[in-house]
């Protein structure tokens, strides 16, 4: 979006901070701190409940600001599904994310180990310290969608729409979880690792970066990138020096987050409207398992989209796209009960 439009959404950018903030293991955090960015305004029913907030919810390792950049252009302008003079969109980085509290800030291997159902209780906090005690919408891309998932089997009657982008509603596992891994032992096994307790950024696992990009990239758009030896020396290089950014305990943690990942238990109690909307060509989630479609059953009001792969496609990174997905938005949302 250009700064202009950015300047008429009524952009707010704020720090949320949560004491004592309890984890499932019992570990607390005297300070948690949550960035956010939110876009218009909170508009109220006669009973006073908020009736037009919308929480976006980024991937593994993302922050708000991805989500913005990727879908602002296309979904939050004027006339577009989310325009913000109607809405109120809610951004954060979550837990152990972007700006939000995590291990690099000082802790480093002492940070509370988290999982997703704490990351969504801290949004959950986030969104009532906003004064927001209803969701018209939650929409999540990756990891965002797993937490949409738990949000709407915990707190059913919390939303009354949801958009899993990019997730399947059962654990992470088979290759999936491998990749993972293969990141994660990497990291562990650094000779600079040092238990977490690192001076120096850990610098030999970002060789192991490359296999992520082969999981959530389109197999074509790969090559369209590097379609020579060259290209593709030279594009392993560039995700390889990417990563010499990222903190290693940060990332550790925030694949390893996904521990206690498993809506199943609670897909029946899930009240809201539902779209899922998956990839054809996304190599992360095991569509053929048929495993959505399953999940869907259970659940009065949702729907499952496999979006074919096409020239336009980009297996799991589909969900930052929006016009391979934006006209079940447009559904969704019009399908969603009076207000």
């Amino acid at each position: 979006m250009t700064s202009s439009t950015m300047q008429a959404t009524d952009r707010k950018e704020a720090d949320f901070i949560s004491r004592d903030f309890r984890f499932q293991n019992g570990e607390t955090l005297p300070e948690l701190r949550q960035h956010y960015v939110t876009f218009g305004s909170p508009q109220r029913n006669s009973k006073g409940s908020v009736t037009n907030a919308v929480l976006l919810l980024h991937g593994t390792n993302g922050n708000g600001k991805t989500v913005i950049e990727c879908l602002g252009p296309q979904l939050f302008g004027p006339g577009q599904p989310l325009d913000t003079s109607k809405y109120y969109l809610i951004v954060p980085d979550g837990l152990g994310c972007g700006a939000s509290s995590k291990p690099s800030d000082g802790l480093r291997a002492k940070f509370p180990r988290y999982g997703y159902n704490d990351m969504v209780e801290a949004q959950k906090v986030l969104v009532e310290g906003l004064g927001v005690d209803h969701l018209r919408l939650i929409i999540g891309l990756s990891m965002g969608a797993m937490q949409a998932w738990i949000w709407g089997g915990k707190y059913p009657d919390m939303m009354d729409g949801l958009m899993p982008l990019v997730a399947m509603p059962a654990p992470i596992s088979g290759h999936n979880f491998f990749y993972r891994r293969v990141i994660t032992e990497c990291i562990r096994n650094d000779p600079d690792y040092n238990g977490g307790n690192y001076v120096k950024q850990p610098s030999h696992w970002v060789y192991a970066l490359p296999t992520q990009h082969i999981i959530i990239e389109s197999r074509v758009r790969t090559y369209e990138a590097a379609p020579t030896r060259e290209k593709s020396i030279a594009l392993f290089d560039k995700i390889v020096e990417d990563g010499r950014k990222i903190d290693a305990n940060d990332y550790l943690y925030g694949f390893e987050a996904s521990f206690d990942y498993d809506p199943e238990p609670n897909l029946h109690k899930i009240k809201a409207r539902l779209f899922t909307v998956n990839f054809a060509d996304d190599m992360a989630n095991t569509l053929e398992l048929g495993l959505v479609e399953k999940a869907v059953a259970k659940i009065p009001n949702a729907k499952s989209v496999i979006v074919p792969a096409s020239d336009k496609s980009h297996g799991h990174f589909g969900s930052r796209y929006p016009e391979l997905w934006k006209q079940y938005l447009v559904e969704l949302i019009e399908s969603l009960p009076k207000v």
